[in-house]
């Protein structure tokens, strides 16, 4: 294989067009609330959790609204992250597009209100069938308590938006994808159909593991886009669950960080890159032929308020030096750095400006 382009190549920074990012994936409306502990029994909650909303918790959205100081904030992992990308770049705005889909409801105005205050271009799927997806976090003390009820995100169809010339058109003014796996459970032909634009003409397409369940229970979606994937990002726990369904036989994350590299590739212009964030260990990515660790940047543990958002927000960063051509070690310096901004506060929030360089 000759002529193998780096994934991100000179280091030289480019110069920035909007819509040069695109993401896709379930957009939900961050609900934040403080509440008690009768609260949290009244609905079966634990302190401490992550958990999708049953029947139970309907009444849960309605109450948490009625609360004194509730903060909305867009949410949902893709659309986090490329939020957080937007941020870090600052100026133009629009670098990022955000396809998904909502409701034709009060909370889906909130959401699209939101992603213009983020400089976002939101091009939501609006439906009325399902009302806009949520994710109410229940807040005591320094433990926040989240139930997501994913309603509309769920109803995305490919025919009825993805496939129109004025959409497609921003898939194809696009030269990085970032799809979260989560979206693997709403619409894998979606995926597909961006994942090939990319490898067809030599783009860089990205994706995430997102969760331990993805790699068992929607392997075979998973797999049938690996080929096309360019950078794979996961989490320590997500690599494991996914070697082990992979039949790896090892435990050694840079073993898993190889093997996962090495699976059969459509675009073979460009090596995989795989990209293991490990919370206060170092990050793992493989360089090249290498395995290679990255330490983060120290905090001290009674800064961190809430590291729910550290994923997200580490993509976020890692693409935003990515869509200006910078060299893998300034992707993941600057994904280690939007990571290390959002931990110190409530939610996937951040400061008016970053402080990079």
């Amino acid at each position: 294989m000759c002529n193998k382009e780096t994934i991100t190549s000179t280091g030289r920074k480019t110069a920035l067009s909007e819509n040069i990012l695109f993401g896709m994936g379930n957009p939900l409306l961050d609900i934040s609330a403080v509440v008690d502990k009768d609260f949290l029994d009244k609905f079966g909650l634990k302190p401490n959790d992550q958990i999708l909303a049953e029947d139970k918790h309907k009444a849960l959205f309605a109450e948490i609204v009625q609360r004194n100081k509730v903060e909305y904030h867009a949410g949902g992992s893709t659309q986090n992250s490329v939020k957080i990308a937007q941020w870090m770049i600052q100026k133009p705005h629009k670098v990022a597009t955000f396809f998904g889909c909502i409701g034709t409801d009060r909370f889906g105005e909130i959401l699209k209100k939101k992603a213009e205050e983020a400089h976002v271009d939101a091009r939501y799927y609006e439906q009325n069938e399902e009302p806009t997806g949520t994710c109410a976090a229940c807040i005591t003390g320094d433990n926040r308590s989240l139930v997501a009820n994913l309603a509309a995100a769920n109803c995305y169809k490919k025919e009825k938006h993805l496939d129109l010339d004025s959409n497609w058109e921003l898939v194809e003014k696009a030269k990085v994808y970032y799809i979260a796996g989560f979206f693997l459970t709403v619409s894998p032909e979606s995926i597909l159909k961006v994942a090939k634009h990319a490898s067809d003409n030599n783009k860089i397409f990205c994706m995430n593991l997102s969760a331990p369940f993805i790699s068992q229970f929607f392997k075979e979606p998973l797999m049938k886009v690996m080929p096309y994937v360019d950078i794979l990002f996961g989490n320590e726990t997500e690599a494991a669950t996914f070697a082990k369904e992979q039949g790896f036989e090892t435990d050694d994350i840079a073993e898993i960080a190889k093997k996962t590299q090495n699976l059969p590739k459509e675009n073979t212009r460009r090596q995989r890159v795989v990209v293991f964030t490990q919370g206060k260990d170092d990050t793992v990515a493989t360089v090249d032929d290498q395995v290679t660790m990255f330490p983060v940047v120290d905090i001290d543990q009674n800064d961190i308020v809430d590291t729910n958002g550290a994923g997200d927000s580490f993509v976020g960063g890692f693409l935003s030096a990515l869509i200006q051509d910078q060299p893998l070690e300034e992707c993941i310096r600057a994904g280690h750095y939007a990571a290390n901004v959002i931990i110190r506060r409530v939610g996937c929030t951040f400061p008016e400006k970053p402080n990079f360089h």
